[in-house]
């Protein structure tokens, strides 16, 4: 490995940490582009690298800033993190069976559909104030 690769593979860590103590994004929204684009991997290596550092206690300290101030709803948490847990083996069987290309262009419309509706809500509150 490359000092410039650790150098991006460390900016993309502290990266979507930071948006994920932030905003609460960081696995498909930061990790999984950055991967595809900077360092050239595939979308399925890309998700499956995500996926993995998923698997680490990775926002444990975010975490514990939310639960200290009474924002964390660990009812809906825990039926979330279950039916991610289910999700997640349906989702990754169906996207290995679909080529990169599909997956890559899925995913871009999904993150594009949900960028128009944060957008377009936040503008209509701003107004409404």
């Amino acid at each position: 490995m490359t000092n410039s690769t650790l150098l991006i593979l460390l900016s993309i860590g502290l990266g979507a940490g930071m948006l994920s103590g932030f905003v609460g994004i960081g696995g498909g929204v930061v990790i999984v582009p950055a991967l595809v684009f900077l360092l050239g991997l595939s979308q399925h290596e890309a998700q499956g690298t995500s996926l993995f550092v998923l698997v680490m206690p990775v926002v444990f300290l975010a975490l514990t800033n939310y639960w200290k101030t009474g924002n964390v709803n660990w009812k809906y948490g825990l039926i979330i993190a279950i039916a991610f847990i289910i999700g997640g083996f349906f989702g990754s069987k169906l996207s290995l069976k679909l080529s990169p290309q599909i997956v890559k262009l899925a995913f871009g419309l999904l993150m594009a559909y949900v960028s128009f509706q944060l957008i377009f809500s936040s503008i209509q509150e701003i107004k409404a104030k």
